[in-house]
């Protein structure tokens, strides 16, 4: 690590565990010169501290968090974050394992990280466009969606935008008020075919993804 290179700490408060001052307390043991924490729960998708944190990084500078999901609430996020460590060139320290992205062969890692992800969300898609098209065959999707009463139609649109903002499927429950995931899930198939249908064209690779990982 260069003389000039700095240590930053980030922390996270979580559903289960809103208490933050363990992860500090950790960060602290570990020589940080600054820490990024954010006070505020899942639920809300701005994380400004991160955000902060971000800006302020240069070449070298090392970033540690005591747990990965205190990084990142996906793997999308993960994979956006350890891009733009990679082009930064910042060492990612998570407790006691070190990804420095300053080395050909931490920016090799990042790559191959995001290749595998990319590959797995491709089988995702490819399963629920198997399993929609079959369904599709035996008339139980396919055309204009059938339609929601007023209220559903609601709750069905911001379902849809939480989960593409990558809100928990908890979180989402309590936000929109829905009372199961199955529920959920009709309500986001329902919004999907709603948008292709506008569209006019075939569902999306969001789309997809979107109902998938609420199965």
């Amino acid at each position: 690590m260069k003389s000039s290179s700095k240590k930053f700490g980030y922390a996270r408060v979580s559903t289960k565990d809103q208490n933050v001052e363990n992860q500090i307390s950790e960060l602290e043991k570990r020589g940080c010169d600054k820490i990024f924490y954010e006070k505020i729960s899942g639920k809300n998708i701005d994380r400004p501290e991160l955000k902060n944190l971000m800006e302020i990084l240069r070449p070298g500078d090392t970033v540690i968090v005591m747990k990965i999901d205190r990084l990142a609430r996906s793997l999308k996020d993960l994979i956006f974050l350890l891009d733009e460590f990679s082009q930064k060139e910042i060492i990612l320290q998570i407790d006691t394992m070190n990804f420095d992205f300053t080395t050909p062969e931490g920016k090799l890692f990042a790559t191959l990280f995001g290749s595998v992800a990319q590959y797995e969300r491709e089988l995702i898609n490819e399963r629920t466009r198997a399993g929609m098209e079959a369904a599709r065959k035996n008339g139980r999707v396919g055309g204009k969606p059938k339609g929601l009463n007023e209220t559903a139609k609601i709750k069905a649109k911001k379902a849809y935008e939480l989960r593409e903002k990558e809100i928990s499927i908890t979180d989402i429950l309590k936000i929109a008020e829905i009372k199961s995931k199955r529920t959920l899930y009709s309500y986001l198939r329902y919004e999907v075919e709603r948008r292709s249908h506008i569209e006019n064209k075939n569902i999306s690779e969001d789309g997809l993804w979107l109902i998938e990982k609420t199965i």
